[in-house]
């Protein structure tokens, strides 16, 4: 797997107003240097649904953008904090197992 490129939201309206003028996808992508012709792809799509917030996401944020705590139901908040206590436990578990065996080697 290559390494994340990430590109400022004035070069992604960039690239989607260049398509819309017709301009070929190898063209945009030599002139403003973008590695993937999937990318602009994926912009394109964005731009089209209207989620022009989704060009300021960081590179791997773009499924939780918009998903704060406060957009949660209280069922999902209960699941979520479920989800983490059961991974304290877990944690807990491993410690005293670790320690009890710690205890047997010494002498």
């Amino acid at each position: 797997m290559g390494t994340r490129v990430s590109y400022p939201a004035e070069v992604k309206m960039k690239a989607v107003k260049m398509r819309l003028a017709g301009v070929p996808v190898k063209e945009v992508l030599k002139e403003l240097n973008i590695r993937n012709k999937t990318q602009l792809k994926t912009w394109m799509k964005w731009y089209k649904a209207g989620e022009l917030h989704r060009f300021e996401q960081p590179v791997g944020k773009q499924y939780s953008f918009g998903k704060d705590p406060e957009d949660k139901s209280e069922t999902e908040k209960l699941k979520a904090e479920n989800r983490y206590l059961k991974q304290q436990i877990e944690v807990l578990k491993k410690y005293e197992e670790l320690e009890r065996k710690w205890y047997r080697k010494q002498p």
